[in-house]
């Protein structure tokens, strides 16, 4: 199940973040990367999920 949200967290890195963790504080600060920047997202995204 990694590997899909990893997949996720490339295409889309907010729906990577919300498969692993939900509707968070972690979901809304990915968000917030991603409009600020699509890189610093996708970093956040990977370190989410696999940090868990």
């Amino acid at each position: 199940m990694d590997i899909v949200r990893v997949i996720c967290a490339i295409i889309f890195p907010p729906l990577g973040v919300a498969l692993q963790v939900g509707f968070r504080g972690a979901f809304w600060l990915n968000i917030l990367l991603t409009i600020l920047g699509f890189i610093p997202g996708i970093v956040h995204a990977l370190y989410v999920i696999l940090r868990r």
